[in-house]
């Protein structure tokens, strides 16, 4: 596991490592820009061949991380670099540090200019450009100077750049940039990942992040309990074991409710990735028109169907006993929008006990439970206070009618009709989303995008795996068959949404390897589970 940090949690971390462990600032700094500096040198000797020069513009603002590039300049100069410094802003309102790390530089003969006028500012010819004009402490709207010199350096003519820590101007929650962003082709950060690189647009600012050690305390040291992580493939040791004396009984029983009429596909997948994840017995409950098609396509799963059309209370009596039979219970791949849909959703919620995970129409029906109680409020989608108000009205009775530990697993439009906000604002605010839904709830939600965000007890695991191959109908459902898999193998409610959102894209990352982006279908990715599930 491997935490991300979002900008308030890192600033705590550089304090509580200044102040409580005793570590001075300009030791932390020294170590920064010696980091920069590796990183440009070892750029530079690659590139000895393409480029018969090493000039390097540093081009800083007047903070902390102006000061990180100012001694990463000094550093580099001393290597016999040809080194420029371009200062923006007024050294008036400098920092302490960015001033002794001035002084430095003047003293070591490091050419610097300050007082740039963004009308007549040119980037000349040098090769490699250092970005320090921003960190992680940025909390308003680039714009002036700050702007222009930006827009320059991303506008002018191809070169490296590098820039310190985050790219000037990018956010380091949200990921979006505060009016505009440097575009990267490599970022030197410090102790963490911070989210906001992660998380897109922010990725495609950063282009290639190298996380560096400078001698930050760790989080237990300082007693920060940091609130988001990510997995590698080292964390594949969390899967459930199997052991040598066991049987099928012994690896949990799936029951997935899924497939409408003559639609059996959603229900194929899910139930198929359930297989491979290693749960001992899967059966499907899905209508009677899908029982040739899935006896076909999957005879190790066990059958349970009801007939088509409005069912009646026997009908319902005898579905509810096969939902004694399961370990977990999955409902809503393709189910559908009928009334038929709606009573079995009833039916489980009025019945579970045992693990639930939430997907596709299922969480649709839920919105429509939602909207019926609310349908007398005068409710206008640009009103954001009354908005707020919804949206945690709606929370709270998803909390009133839903297990607890409840996994749900939205795209962006299905969470956008659960909670009747857009899907602009969400795409926007996710991780903030992800912190509403979860706020004084005991529920799970896995929030499906390019970097699906899984919420619960306060945390919020960001995930790396995966690629745009897998933006392909039937992913989510191989994802909600994965999850029950795990938790019918023994993990926690928790790990197994985390861990099978990992899992998932890494299974989505095998297939891309050996088929393409343009190719891969949702039965490759559940193809490619067991080389996951093999940790190999």
């Amino acid at each position: 596991m491997k935490y991300l940090v979002s900008s308030g949690e890192m600033k705590e971390i550089d304090k509580k490592t200044i102040e409580d462990m005793g570590i001075p600032a300009i030791v932390l700094m020294e170590r920064a820009a010696l980091k920069v500096a590796e990183a440009v040198e070892e750029y530079i000797k690659a590139s000895e061949s393409v480029y018969k020069t090493n000039k390097v513009l540093v081009i800083c603002g007047t903070g902390n991380n102006g000061a990180d590039g100012i001694a990463a300049a000094r550093i580099l100069s001393c290597k016999g670099h040809d080194v420029k410094i371009h200062v923006i802003g007024d050294k008036k309102s400098a920092s302490a540090l960015f001033c002794q790390q001035s002084e430095i530089a003047v003293n070591f003969g490091v050419p610097m200019i300050s007082n740039l006028n963004s009308a007549e500012y040119t980037i000349d010819e040098s090769t490699i450009l250092i970005d320090a004009i921003f960190g992680v402490g940025l909390n308003r709207e680039v714009t002036g100077i700050y702007k222009d010199i930006i827009d320059k350096i991303n506008f002018s003519a191809k070169r490296k750049v590098f820039s310190v820590d985050i790219p000037s101007g990018l956010s380091g929650d949200s990921g979006f940039p505060m009016g505009t962003a440097v575009i990267a082709d490599s970022t030197i950060t410090f102790g963490y990942q911070k989210i906001g690189m992660v998380m897109y647009p922010g990725c495609n600012y950063a282009g290639e992040v190298t996380v560096e050690d400078i001698g930050f305390a760790g989080e237990e040291k300082l007693g920060i309990n940091l609130k988001y992580f990510t997995y590698e493939k080292e964390d594949l040791k969390l899967l459930p074991c199997r052991r040598a004396y066991s049987n099928k009984g012994s690896y949990g029983k799936v029951l997935v409710i899924a497939g409408s009429a003559n639609m059996s596909g959603a229900a194929y997948f899910s139930a198929k990735a359930a297989y491979k994840t290693g749960a001992g017995l899967v059966k499907i409950m899905t209508n009677e028109k899908n029982r040739i098609s899935l006896q076909t396509a999957l005879p190790e799963a066990l059958l349970c169907t009801y007939p088509d059309g409005e069912l009646t209370k026997p009908q319902l009596d005898a579905l509810k006993e096969e939902l004694a039979w399961a370990d977990v219970l999955v409902i809503g791949p393709g189910i559908g929008r009928k009334k038929e849909a709606e009573k079995l959703l009833e039916l489980v919620l009025e019945n579970v006990n045992v693990p639930l995970i939430i997907d596709g129409d299922a969480i649709w029906l839920l919105g429509q439970r939602i909207n019926a109680l609310q349908k007398e409020q005068d409710f206008s989608p640009g009103d954001l206070k009354r908005e707020e108000v919804l949206l945690f009205g709606r929370i709270r009775y998803l909390k009133s009618i839903l297990p607890d530990k409840a996994i749900i697993t939205p795209h962006l439009k299905e969470l956008s009709y659960l909670l009747a906000v857009s899907v602009e604002r969400i795409q926007q605010e996710l991780l903030k989303t992800a912190n509403q839904c979860m706020e004084e709830n005991h529920m799970i939600y896995a929030i499906k995008d390019a970097r699906t965000v899984v919420a619960f007890a306060g945390k919020q695991y960001i995930n790396m795996s995966g690629n745009n191959g897998m933006a392909t109908g039937g992913s989510g459902d191989v994802l909600t068959g994965v999850i029950a898999g795990l938790i019918a193998g023994g993990l926690e409610e928790y790990t197994a949404a985390a861990l099978g959102v990992y899992v998932h894209g890494l299974a989505g990352d095998f297939a891309c390897e050996e088929l393409g982006e343009y190719s891969l279908m949702a039965t490759d990715i559940s193809d490619y589970i067991s080389k996951v599930m093999s940790r190999k």
